[in-house]
């Protein structure tokens, strides 16, 4: 159950969870449930931190919840889980003109305006971890460097971590 401090109804989660997990666009999902796309946003944007802070589910351990990226690399470690790490990328809205940093969205692989986000899931798909948004122009490297992943891997020598040929060059 996601915990509701503000008063966030099942829309507000229902919505939340096909948004992240299905990559619905937003304006789809306002014609669907009948809102308008800004209460999807700000609806998504209220619901992400709860869920985040929750945390990660752990298959087949009950109970168990991975909450930080330390918690993620500890247990890969601890119970020989390879993990999988990638970025993806979330199309958003174009930003407004004249906003610092507007070209930084414009994704060169997707040729859209994006954000991404990495992602480090196990062997079976589940995802155990998701980093902070960063503009969709930003390489998946660079991205792990920003967010200090590869300082943590450095730090965690058990942990095995396979990534795509996107990340050459990094440990």
């Amino acid at each position: 159950m996601i915990p509701n401090p503000k008063g966030l109804g099942s829309f507000a989660r229902l919505v939340t969870l096909i948004s992240l997990r299905l990559d619905v666009p937003q304006t789809v999902l306002g014609v669907l449930f009948g809102v308008d796309q800004a209460t999807i946003s700000r609806v998504v944007s209220e619901v992400r931190p709860l869920l985040a802070a929750r945390g990660y589910a752990v298959p087949d351990r009950p109970g168990v919840r991975l909450r930080t990226l330390a918690d993620v690399l500890a247990y890969a470690a601890a119970e020989n889980v390879v993990l999988r790490l990638d970025a993806t990328e979330t199309r958003v809205n174009r930003p407004a003109a004249r906003r610092p940093g507007r070209r930084g969205f414009i994704s060169g692989k997707k040729n859209l305006n994006t954000i991404k986000t990495s992602i480090i899931s196990d062997g079976l798909g589940p995802t155990l971890w998701a980093g902070a948004f960063g503009p969709g122009r930003q390489h998946d490297q660079t991205a792990v460097c920003t967010e200090g992943i590869d300082d943590l891997l450095d730090h965690v020598d058990q942990a095995r971590v396979l990534v795509d040929a996107g990340y050459r060059g990094l440990r």
